[in-house]
């Protein structure tokens, strides 16, 4: 018995260093055979982390049928991200113990017929497939006992046709009866839409505006019917604890009669009005100049979409190793925004849920690639969104069908649960390294270096809340390098985009005064790390360093 509770000991000892990263009694010695020379220090070791206070977060989004289920009926669920929110976030964001993003976006709860939930039936409730009101209170409960925040997605453009809003308005509207519920959707005669315009025919004449399919018909956003049940619903989520939204689909607020910046701003008063600190994200995939324009209704951000996918600014520019083009993208893209509303907060992304995941598009350039992409985007000023797994590679099974971009979350790639997207059983790739358990374990993992970024972002402000004010350029397209400027702190954040060259690079004063090296995040291992002696440093291959004055 004492034997089988050594080994027992034994074991939790061991699985304690992986889960806290315990220091290696090697790290100090170097890779020599002597054993003589020590070992470049960790700049971030001793550094305190300190949590978010503000509306500065790392988010992740979860779409909920795939993360975890609870029950075994193949369905994700709350009560399954409830049991994983200590690998999210602890509470603590110096025990390098879990993921540590500080808030999550919930893709739609409220009930509805599709796997997908964007056509909401009830917007005061929870589907059954996920759980109860009471999951929902605990969820949130046990989120901000960790400090994560919560924002619900919150579809307004369009409604299911289930809605009993809309099967009431059909019923009228056959009666010839449009000054009831027929307000609260874009009903008009059918020759009042363009022929491009996707419609319900509801006879007698009339049509309803659905852009999104048959079964989505769209909010009238001027009505004040309409309006009043927004405000309701808005009330009634942040009351129960929401920290903010994601509203689905604000490209198609403007419509023929609809000032999509104006409902905007009338919605964010809104809620700013029931909550002051309410966050807001918005989802436009459309040209910079109708970001900008719905940048001016004051919501807090909107998600880049140019610098995501597998053809978007940052992973384009990966495989092209094309590093000063990528800062200076950035850096424009930031500015303009800006310029629309000074407290944008830029929110950029990989992929999501209705996109071919990065780990797919990264795939072929190794895992060095995927890492140096995290660090592009997770350490641009603002908010980043990870997609649930791809803090560990997760692959979609196939490239051509939406179900197989959100196939379920591996935490043990041993042991994947029986989670089945729209019945059609795709089942999400094994990543290269495994699930999370597998890559906790893994000190050089993609897990870890998530893990890495976040709690570098937590010791330093600035990265997140600063300003881009400038590039600074080293004679090499591949190295991009940027200004971050916060209250009185500027940092200097330095990209190695090449595969292959560790670039040698002088930092003058007239870069960073007394100049100190804040962070490094190098992909080939965690044990190794570079100096900045001299005004000297050597930034090794696809790897990022971050500069600041000596405090």
């Amino acid at each position: 018995m004492k034997k089988i509770l050594s080994i027992l000991l034994a074991g939790a000892m061991l699985a304690g260093c992986v889960l806290t990263g315990c220091s290696d009694s090697s790290s100090s010695k170097s890779d020599s055979s002597d054993g003589n020379t020590a070992k470049v220090a960790d700049p971030i070791e001793g550094v305190k982390a300190t949590a978010s206070t503000d509306k500065y977060r790392n988010y992740y989004e979860i779409f909920v049928n795939s993360f975890c289920d609870s029950n075994g009926d193949e369905t994700g669920d709350l009560q399954g991200i409830i049991s994983q929110l200590d690998y999210l976030n602890d509470g603590d964001p110096n025990s390098g113990d879990d993921l540590g993003v500080d808030a999550i976006w919930l893709t739609p709860i409220m009930p509805s017929k599709s796997y997908h939930k964007y056509d909401v039936e009830d917007y005061y409730n929870i589907d059954p497939d996920f759980g109860t009101l009471d999951d929902f209170d605990k969820l949130i409960e046990e989120c901000h006992k960790r400090g994560i925040n919560v924002i619900l997605d919150l579809v307004l453009n369009h409604a299911s046709s289930k809605n009993p809003l809309f099967t009431k308005a059909v019923e009228e509207v056959a009666d010839n009866k449009l000054d009831g519920n027929a307000e609260y959707f874009e009903i008009h005669k059918a020759s009042y839409f363009d022929s491009d315009t996707q419609t319900i025919s509801l006879g007698n004449g009339y049509a309803c505006e659905a852009n999104f399919s048959q079964e989505m018909p769209e909010w009238n956003l001027n009505s004040k019917k309409t309006r009043e049940e927004f405000t309701k619903i808005a009330k009634f989520w942040l009351d129960r604890g929401v920290d903010g939204f994601r509203l689905d689909a604000c490209k198609y607020f403007t419509n023929k009669e609809t000032d999509g910046t104006e409902f905007l701003k009338w919605f964010y008063d809104t809620c700013k009005g029931i909550k002051e600190d309410v966050y807001m994200v918005g989802e436009n995939w459309t040209d910079d100049s109708d970001i900008q324009e719905l940048y001016k209704s004051g919501i807090d951000s909107q998600f880049a979409f140019k610098f995501s996918t597998s053809t978007g600014t940052i992973i384009s520019n990966i495989i092209s190793q094309g590093g000063m083009a990528t800062v200076k993208k950035i850096m424009n893209y930031d500015n303009k925004m800006t310029e629309s509303n000074p407290n944008a907060i830029n929110a950029m992304f990989l992929s999501n849920h209705d996109q071919v995941r990065s780990g797919n598009a990264l795939e072929t350039q190794g895992l060095s690639s995927q890492k140096l992409a995290a660090a592009v985007y997770m350490l641009a000023p603002g908010n980043p969104f990870i997609y649930y797994g791809e803090e560990i590679g997760i692959k979609a099974p196939n490239t051509t069908n939406d179900a197989a971009y959100r196939t379920q979350m591996v935490f043990d790639s041993d042991n994947l649960p029986d989670i089945y997207v729209n019945g059609i059983g795709e089942e999400a790739e094994v990543p290269t390294g495994g699930g999370v358990k597998q890559q906790l374990a893994d000190k050089d993992s993609l897990l870890n270096y998530y893990r890495r970024i976040i709690t570098i972002k937590n010791q330093n402000p600035e990265i997140a809340r600063g300003r881009i004010v400038g590039t600074q350029g080293f004679d090499d397209k591949t190295v991009g390098a940027y200004y971050v400027e916060y209250e009185d702190s500027k940092l200097l954040i330095i990209h190695n985009f090449s595969k292959n060259d560790a670039k040698e690079l002088t930092i003058t004063d007239d870069m960073i005064k007394n100049a100190t090296l804040r962070a490094d995040l190098i992909p080939e291992s965690s044990s190794k790390h570079t100096e900045l002696k001299d005004g000297k440093i050597s930034v090794p291959p696809q790897s990022t360093v971050i500069i600041k004055s000596a405090e």
